[in-house]
């Protein structure tokens, strides 16, 4: 079994919904990423999504964009959160670690160097915003290697195209809980939870559930109906300034143990 289905079978065997936080990779600074990592593992998370910065991207709000902006001004690449999954891997070879991010700094790297690259740093899968299942072979050497490919369903997939995804999930099948971008607040869970129902009795993989998850409140919502929830745009805002490695992963944490610990008291 891979992390991701390790992972996941733990949280359905012990009742518990799946939390997933989301950073930017090198913000607010680069040498945090390995401390900030192992702090939000200490603090309840049970897979990693990292953010890949790229200059156009398209699904994300202005929080994440401004801190892959940051990230780039630094020189950040492909090439430093390898790197720093590998560093990572070094105490931590349980939690699984997503990239999340867009196709043309694969394209820039190549898929087949990428795909053993990321493989022998530890990496287990990658979501590819604008990578839809129709053209999902350009990903073909990263599942060969190993990689599962986190595909995406919103409120506007139609149904034909939502068999599709359900039945080519691997890893986890990433709900968008709205159409919009990344940090808004506009979550309606009766409609959220009637949606995910229907995804996950007929999905091959667990579902996850992102954007518009902000706090413990929102996260409770839906980690009632849904395998696991994504939050991203406040973790990312609440590290920004951050002034070194041992203040970011404080924030880190604080952020997040509450967060973990109300989801485990809904569920009991």
């Amino acid at each position: 079994m891979s992390r991701l289905e390790t992972r996941f079978a733990a949280l359905k065997a012990a009742g518990r919904t799946g939390l997933i936080p989301f950073v930017t990779a090198g913000d607010p600074l680069p040498d945090a990423m390995v401390p900030m990592l192992h702090a939000l593992v200490a603090a309840g998370a049970d897979v990693i999504e990292l953010g890949v910065p790229f200059s156009d991207p398209m699904a994300d709000g202005p929080v994440i964009q401004h801190a892959s902006e940051r990230a780039l001004e630094k020189g950040i690449g492909l090439t430093n959160v390898l790197a720093w999954v590998a560093a990572f891997r070094e105490t931590d070879n349980e939690t699984p670690i997503v990239l999340m991010g867009y196709l043309n700094p694969l394209e820039a790297y190549g898929y087949g160097s990428f795909a053993e690259d990321a493989v022998e740093a530890g990496v287990d899968g990658v979501l590819m915003v604008d990578c839809p299942i129709e053209e999902a072979h350009v990903l073909e050497p990263l599942r060969a290697a190993g990689l599962d490919q986190i595909l995406l369903a919103s409120p506007t997939t139609a149904e034909g195209r939502l068999a599709q995804l359900c039945q080519a999930a691997s890893g986890f099948l990433y709900y968008v809980s709205f159409n919009g971008i990344t940090g808004a607040a506009q979550l309606s869970t009766g409609d959220i939870a009637a949606r995910v129902a229907g995804i996950r009795a007929r999905s091959k993989a667990p579902v996850a559930v992102g954007f518009g998850i902000r706090d413990a409140a929102s996260a409770v919502a839906i980690g009632a109906f849904a395998d696991a929830v994504v939050i991203g745009s406040a973790l990312v805002d609440r590290l920004s300034g951050a002034t070194s490695p041992d203040d970011v992963a404080g924030r880190a944490h604080e952020f997040l143990a509450p967060i973990r610990a109300a989801l485990d008291g809904e569920k009991r």
